[in-house]
């Protein structure tokens, strides 16, 4: 198994992923000796239907501009993506989109059943991604049918060029168990990796065994090491900030817990707390 074909979203204005993150996700995903392919989808949004409005402030001359922003914006941050890909000889499909906005999770989503893993940048501005967490993100990660790598936003924390480095999140729960399944291309690379448990925060699932996990993985060839952590009053996605830093982390690797609310899923709190601040790249499986 490993990940031959990888999905970069890119996220043109008003939500625009830096030029920086396009470079810095590009390199991560070569560096997993993948096809590195970008999709940037430009948001057309909809005049009101406001007589009153379009004579006042020309509403429709208005929504056009935002729509020429997003189109430029959407073709200049492909085009960074094309020059870092080449460099690398890792050149994929350059994919442009343009759509509602209310559309764009959808599309997106459909995109990223065709390849192995999706890469998604957090954009710069502190609103979106907490938006992005309940909307891009979290359509993604549960309706994709793949593992997804979610990056923090330039200045929260650098992009890796290599996962060496991996936190492991381990309760013994099935979403943690898919996690561990579909990473294990990256663990095989990775030259540290830590079995991580958190106690004292949730009851755990009876039987629980990072042992079993140490040696399920050791038959693949990936050694880790095994601590626990006492929650000690904080949160789940407090301690593995804590730890992400302790350790040096490069990558966190953690089950996306959710429950479905009407066919909606609703973020579990370590999932949430996670992605409305990555602490370093974030890799998650649902």
């Amino acid at each position: 198994m490993s990940f031959r074909d990888v999905l970069i979203i890119l996220r043109p204005y008003p939500a625009t992923t830096a030029i920086a993150a396009v470079e810095g996700a590009t390199a991560l995903a070569a560096s997993l000796g993948a096809r590195v392919s970008a999709i940037a989808c430009a948001i057309r949004p909809k005049a009101p239907r406001s007589i009153l409005g379009n004579a006042l402030f020309d509403v429709s001359a208005l929504v056009g501009e935002e729509s020429r922003k997003s189109v430029e914006d959407a073709h200049k941050l492909l085009a960074a993506f094309e020059q870092a890909a080449r460099a690398r000889n890792a050149l994929g499909r350059r994919i442009f989109e343009s759509c509602a906005p209310a559309d764009a999770p959808g599309l997106l989503v459909d995109q990223t059943r065709l390849f192995d893993l999706t890469i998604l940048p957090t954009p710069e501005i502190a609103h979106v991604a907490q938006f992005d967490a309940r909307w891009y993100a979290e359509s993604i990660i549960f309706e994709s049918g793949h593992p997804a790598i979610i990056l923090p936003p330039e200045g929260e924390g650098a992009i890796p060029a290599a996962l060496e480095a991996v936190l492991v999140a381990w309760d013994n729960s099935r979403a943690a168990a898919r996690a561990i399944a579909d990473a294990l291309p990256i663990l095989k690379k990775a030259k540290r990796i830590r079995l991580l448990t958190v106690v004292g925060e949730k009851p755990m699932p009876s039987g629980r065994s990072a042992a079993g996990m140490v040696e399920h993985l050791a038959l693949h060839g990936v050694k880790v090491a095994v601590e626990e952590a006492d929650a000690e009053g904080r949160t789940i996605g407090r301690v593995l900030y804590d730890q992400v830093k302790g350790f040096g982390a490069d990558l966190l690797v953690m089950g996306a817990y959710g429950h479905s609310r009407l066919h909606e899923f609703v973020l579990g709190g370590a999932t949430n707390s996670v992605l409305s601040k990555p602490p370093t790249a974030v890799f998650l499986s649902h």
